[in-house]
C-alpha cells in the first residue's frame, strides 16, 4: 500500500499538481490581509466575498448561541440535532429565497448528494454542464441515472441531448456562478429548453447568493426567474454569508421528501446550533449593509478597468480568473506573487481542465482600491 501511495504523490508532484497548505494565524482574523510565518500577506483567494466572516454581529451571534444551545448539536436532525435555532433559519432561507420552504444541510458538498441521489434513479438522466462544480458531478455519478456532459453553456447541445433522452425524468444541474471560470450560466434560454422537454432544473447558486442581484438573491434574481422556473435552488453558507454550511430551497412537497428520502441529511449530525445563529445575524446583516455589495461591485468594475491589458476571462463577479495554460506557469506565477507578499492561489487540474491552469483572483468588500492596485502592478511586473 505504501509503495502505491508513494507513486501516486510521486506522479503530481512532476506534474506540477501538487498541493500545499498554507497555515495562517490569527493575527488579522479573516481579512485581506493574513499573517504567514510572522510575515503579512494580502490575500486575493478567500470566498468570503461581503466580509461578514470577522463581523462583530455575527462572531457575537456564534458566541451567544453556542452559550444557549452548547457546542455540539449532540445528533443527527431526526434524533435528537434538531434545534429552535435551525428551525428558525430554515424559515427565514426560505423567506430570502421567496421559497415555501428550505432545508439546511452541514456542507454544500452534502447538499448536493442528498438533493440528487433522493431524486434520480437507474431509469433518469442528469444533464451536466462540463464546468459544473465536483459535488455536482459525483451527485450525479451516485444517483446512477445516465449522466449527460453539455460543452460549457452550450444550449444547443443541451436541447439535443434532452431531446434524445427517452429517460423517464430528466434533471438539468447548472451552477449559477462558475466558481472557476466567473461566469454565468444562461438560465432564462435553459428554462425555455427545460420546459420544451419536460425537464427539471437545479442551481447551486454557491456562488451567486449574496452578490447578484438588485438585494443580493443571487443569480435568479438577476434573471429575474423565481421556483416556477428553477424548482431547486441550493446555496452555500460559508462563502457571501462568511459562516458555514448549506441548504436547499423549494416548495413544501420537495423539502418533506428530501427530509425523508436524503441520505447525507439523515444520516449525519446536524450542524451545530450555533452556527445557525451566526448565519441568522448574517443573513440580516447582508441585507442591511447594502454597501457591503457596493462596493465589491465597484472593486470589480475598477479591477477590469485597471487590469484591461492582462489575459482576463469574461466576469462581471467577485471570481477574476486569469488563464496561464500550463501548471508549471501557473505556479511560478503564483510563486512570484508570493514572493512580493501577495497572496494568489494557482488553480490547477483536475479542478479546471487540462491546459487551463489558472490564477483564481478573487475579491472581497474588504479589499480596497489601493489594495487592488497593488495586485494589479505585482500581476504586471510578474507576467511581463
Amino acid at each position: 500500500m505504501y509503495a502505491h501511495l508513494q507513486s501516486l504523490l510521486k506522479q503530481r508532484q512532476q506534474a506540477a499538481l501538487y498541493r500545499y497548505r498554507q497555515i495562517h494565524d490569527t493575527f488579522y482574523p479573516q481579512t485581506p490581509i493574513l499573517q504567514i510565518d510572522g510575515q503579512n500577506y494580502l490575500a486575493f483567494c478567500s470566498n468570503d466575498y461581503l466580509g461578514l466572516a470577522s463581523h462583530p454581529r455575527i462572531k457575537s451571534a456564534l458566541q451567544q448561541g453556542a452559550e444557549k444551545y452548547a457546542v455540539g448539536s449532540g445528533a443527527s436532525h431526526l434524533v435528537t440535532g434538531h434545534s429552535l435555532a435551525h428551525h428558525q433559519l430554515e424559515t427565514e432561507l426560505a423567506t430570502y429565497t421567496g421559497r415555501e420552504r428550505a432545508l439546511v444541510f452541514s456542507t454544500g458538498y452534502m447538499a448536493n448528494l442528498g438533493i440528487v441521489t433522493s431524486l434520480l434513479g437507474r431509469h433518469d438522466a442528469v444533464f451536466l454542464d462540463k464546468l459544473n462544480h465536483a459535488s455536482l458531478v459525483d451527485a450525479a455519478l451516485l444517483s446512477r441515472a445516465k449522466l449527460e456532459r453539455y460543452p460549457h453553456n452550450h444550449m444547443q447541445k443541451l436541447g439535443q441531448l434532452l431531446k434524445q433522452s427517452q429517460a423517464q425524468h430528466k434533471l438539468i444541474i447548472t451552477d449559477g456562478v462558475f466558481s472557476m471560470d466567473g461566469d454565468l450560466a444562461p438560465l432564462p434560454k435553459m428554462v425555455e429548453i427545460a420546459k420544451t422537454y419536460q425537464a427539471w432544473i437545479m442551481v447551486d447558486d454557491a456562488h451567486g447568493l449574496g452578490v447578484l442581484g438588485d438585494t443580493g438573491r443571487g443569480t435568479l434574481e438577476k434573471y429575474e426567474l423565481g421556483e416556477n422556473e428553477i424548482p431547486i435552488l441550493m446555496g452555500t453558507l460559508g462563502k457571501a454569508f462568511g459562516v458555514f454550511g448549506a441548504f436547499v430551497a423549494g416548495s413544501e412537497l420537495l423539502i418533506e421528501t428530501l427530509i425523508q428520502t436524503a441520505r447525507s441529511y439523515i444520516y449525519t449530525t446536524a450542524l451545530p446550533p450555533a452556527i445557525a445563529e451566526a448565519v441568522r445575524a448574517s443573513l440580516i446583516v447582508a441585507e442591511e449593509e447594502t454597501w457591503r455589495r457596493q462596493h465589491l461591485h465597484e472593486l470589480i468594475k475598477y479591477f477590469r478597468q485597471s487590469a484591461a491589458d492582462l489575459p482576463l476571462m469574461p466576469s462581471m463577479t467577485p471570481i477574476q480568473p486569469i488563464i496561464l495554460g500550463s501548471s508549471e506557469t501557473a505556479l511560478a506565477v503564483s510563486s512570484a506573487l508570493y514572493e512580493r507578499q501577495i497572496l494568489v492561489t494557482a488553480i490547477r487540474p483536475p479542478t479546471v481542465p487540462q491546459g487551463t491552469a489558472r490564477l483564481r483572483i478573487t475579491l472581497s468588500a474588504l479589499h480596497d482600491k489601493s489594495q487592488v492596485d497593488e495586485l494589479i502592478e505585482a500581476l504586471k511586473e510578474v507576467l511581463k
